[in-house]
Parts: structure tokens; C-alpha cells; sequence
């Protein structure tokens, strides 16, 4: 369904900016695009921001591949993946280095999960569009064996850890780590991937997809709908480890603006649910409080406590602000869409970030972010 078809954009309209828009980020000016190409079939998705090639990213990209119908770039990226991130050794073996510089040379030997996941996601669908190759290529079999390491590395015996806790169904943080991140909770992807897993493993993501709804119901305040970056599984914000992770991560920053974003997305392949619903009215009502109408572009604390510091991606909570345009139809949400289909993409140094979600808010909003 088309929701920006009220503001008076068509179908056509929509499908043509969603081209623009990758066309942008793939292909567009020094300062636009962050897509680089290397040789004749690898490319890489650079974090302008931090100057690295990202699992984030490079998955990211991927999914707008498939979407716009784009196998060469796809191609490219997953190679340069497969090429310089995976990791064949070490307590991570099976998964994917999280950072490497744009030579290739890994930053990390960490691997992030939010980055395999979305690599699921967007192989199941190129195996689904396009049709599976050999090798690397073999889309679906890449995409089943690993999953089969995120759900079951070390439970099976093998060095490491999972991405997944078997308890309780939820993504981790890290492999290592007993936490999450509430923006990494995907279950429209995970009642999805059932169609590449063994059983076991189906039976598993239908269990994560169950698990991560009524997490992001523990983790998003019930005031101001805001989850934090990082939070404990009983959904109170991780507000410990600051050091190691390089400062706080117990606020609504960065990762958190994903989190009303996956909720969007679920909605629309998975159905809209009346905690949904709310989550949304909620929401996007805070950042029309009188306080904050006007001065709506801070950090803060879960609770909504305004921060002096700035977001450090604004254009980033304009787009996933409009995003709850399709969970409720109200003033407030028209404002947002309004203001997000009158704002353009990013340009500079920061560009990476705020322009991914500005183009999974657009495809989500205009009926282009499908399944495949």
C-alpha cells in the first residue's frame, strides 16, 4: 500500500524516487553516494561518518539491492562480504567481521548482529527474485547455513557463541554478550527466514518472532514509546559497560530511532497489532509536546528527559518519525511525513546512516519495501 498516495504522491511517483534515491546513494556525487565499486564484480557501502566498511552496511545495501531490482550491486557487495568480513577461524568462525577499512583489512574480528541478519534477509530474497547461482551465489544455502551458525554456534558443541539466546528467543547484542539491542529485534525477517531453515531451526525463529513482539513491549517506555540503544533482556536500558562500548548506550540515540522503523516494517508484512498501534500514537505525540515541538532534534533519556547534547542524525528521526504514518493516521503523523517528503537526503560527512533510514522510511511509506 502507497500512504504517501494522501500527500498526493502515485504509485509511479513513488517507484520513480525510491530509483532516485538508491541511484543517490550508489551512484551519486562525491558528497551523495557511499556505494564504491572495486574491480569488476566487488563493491563495498562505506560509514562516511567513521570512514569503514560495516556488516550494517554492507547488509543494508544489499536489501536495497534486491528491492530495486539492482543483482549486479548486490553481487558486488556480497562478494566483497564473503571476501574480506567472513570469518573461517576463531571463536567467531561463521560470522562476519563487523568493521573493515575500505581496502578490505578487518577492523574487528567482533562480528555484529544486526548486520547478519539482515544478510539472511536479503539472500532469501535474492534466492526468491533472482534465483540461485553456484557457490557464493547459491543464495538460499549461504543464507540457511548461516542462520543455522546464528541460532546454534556453541549450544551444538562448536567454539563460540550465538547470536540468539535459546531461552529466550531474543537477538543479542553481541555473540558474546547476555543483552540486546531492541533495534535488532526483526521478527517479520524471522518468521521469513523459515523458508530457507532445517525445522529445528524454523521452529526456532517462529519462537524469536513470538519473543521479539513482546520484547520490544518490555524495552519501549510507556510514556514515550522510546527504547535505549542497548537493554537488558527484562527491557530496562543497558545502563552499565560504558567503557567497553565505547560510552552510554542507555539513552534514545543512534540505534534506538530503528526500533519505531522494524515496528513499521512488521506491521506491514506481518499485520498491525493494537499495541502497535498505540506504540505509534505515543511515539510521535512526544515530539509534538509543546517542549519539544520545536526543538525536537536531542538526545534523550528513555523517560524523555531532553538532553543538551544534539542527535547526532537528524535527518534520521525525521524519516523514521514519518514511519509511523503507517501505523496511525493522525495530525501528528501527517506533520512528520509532511516535513520528511519536504526533507532531502543528507549530504556530508554523515550522510551514511541517516540516508539508509531515510530510504527504508520511504520504501516502507510508499508500498516499495516488499517481500520478495
Amino acid at each position: 500500500m502507497n500512504y504517501l498516495s494522501k500527500f498526493g504522491v502515485s504509485d509511479q511517483e513513488a517507484s520513480a524516487r525510491c530509483m532516485e534515491i538508491f541511484n543517490t546513494i550508489f551512484y551519486g556525487s562525491e558528497e551523495e553516494r557511499f556505494f564504491t565499486p572495486v574491480g569488476d564484480d566487488l563493491g563495498y557501502m562505506e560509514d562516511t561518518g567513521n570512514h569503514d566498511a560495516r556488516t550494517e552496511g554492507m547488509s543494508y545495501g544489499m536489501m536495497m539491492c534486491v528491492q530495486m531490482d539492482r543483482k549486479e550491486e548486490f553481487d558486488r557487495l556480497w562478494k566483497w562480504a564473503k571476501t574480506f568480513m567472513f570469518m573461517d577461524k576463531g571463536p567467531n568462525a561463521g560470522y562476519f567481521a563487523w568493521s573493515c577499512q575500505t581496502d578490505g583489512k578487518k577492523n574487528s574480528y567482533g562480528a555484529a548482529p544486526d548486520g547478519e541478519e539482515f544478510f539472511v534477509m536479503a539472500l532469501i530474497f535474492a534466492g526468491n527474485r533472482w534465483g540461485n547461482g553456484e557457490g557464493i551465489f547459491n543464495y538460499h544455502a549461504e543464507a540457511k547455513s548461516l542462520l543455522h551458525t546464528m541460532i546454534n554456534k556453541g549450544y551444538d558443541g562448536t567454539p563460540g557463541s550465538a547470536m540468539f539466546d535459546q531461552e529466550t528467543g531474543y537477538i543479542k547484542f553481541i555473540a558474546e554478550e547476555d543483552f540486546s539491542d531492541p533495534s535488532y529485534h526483526l521478527p517479520h525477517f524471522y518468521e521469513l527466514y523459515t523458508q530457507v531453515a532445517d525445522e529445528e531451526d524454523a521452529e526456532f525463529c517462529r519462537k524469536a518472532a513470538r519473543a521479539s513482539r513482546e520484547y520490544w513491549k518490555k524495552a519501549c517506555h510507556p510514556e514515550t514509546g522510546f527504547s535505549a540503544e542497548y537493554a537488558d533482556y527484562d527491557g530496562s536500558p543497558h545502563a552499565r559497560d560504558f567503557e567497553t562500548y565505547g560510552g552510554r548506550h542507555d539513552w534514545f540515540y543512534s540505534d534506538a530511532y530503528r526500533t519505531i522503523l522494524n515496528i513499521a516494517a512488521d506491521s506491514i508484512w506481518s499485520g498491525k497489532t493494537e499495541w502497535a498501534e498505540k506504540e505509534a500514537e505515543k511515539y510521535i505525540a512526544f515530539f509534538e509536546r509543546p517542549e519539544n515541538r520545536d526543538d525536537w532534534d536531542h538526545i534523550y533519556e528513555v523517560d524523555g528527559t531532553k538532553l543538551s547534547e544534539k542527535a547526532l542524525h537528524p535527518i534520521a528521526i525525521i524519516a523514521t518519525n514519518a514511519a509511523t504514518g503507517v501505523l496511525v493516521d493522525n495530525e501528528n503523523t501527517e506533520k512528520w511525513v509532511k516535513r520528511f517528503l519536504e526533507t532531502p537526503l543528507r549530504l556530508g560527512d554523515r550522510r551514511y546512516y541517516d540516508n539508509c533510514l531515510y530510504f527504508f522510511s520511504y520504501m516502507i511509506l510508499s508500498g516499495n519495501f516488499k517481500i520478495w
